[in-house]
């Protein structure tokens, strides 16, 4: 699997990870569930990798991906209500705005 720098994903999208990492502090999250569009499901490792070096060992946030369909705001996961009540935030990155800028 090809791993992609943030510098190369800030250059391509507008993923806004400061605002990500600042939602992540002010709502002192530990376990977020990140939800993705097909097309940038690719760069979610990357992604994560820089989140968790960014927030330090110390906030000992863990970080759940879906995997599976995300077609717009409404599509909210459904994992069933032991995991849903463990979740403290859910962010969902969306397309609209996040067209390659090439």
């Amino acid at each position: 699997m090809q791993e992609y720098s943030i510098k190369d994903l800030n250059e391509k999208y507008d993923l806004e990870l400061e605002k990500v990492l600042e939602e992540i502090k002010k709502s002192n999250a530990k376990l977020v569930l990140l939800q993705f569009p097909d097309g940038l499901k690719i760069y979610t490792t990357s992604i994560v990798d820089y989140l968790k070096k960014e927030l330090g060992e110390k906030n000992n946030v863990e970080f759940l991906i879906w995997f599976s369909s995300c077609y717009g705001a409404c599509d909210t996961p459904v994992l069933g209500k032991y995991i849903e009540k463990k979740i403290d935030l859910v962010i969902q990155f969306g397309h609209n705005d996040l067209m390659p800028s090439y």
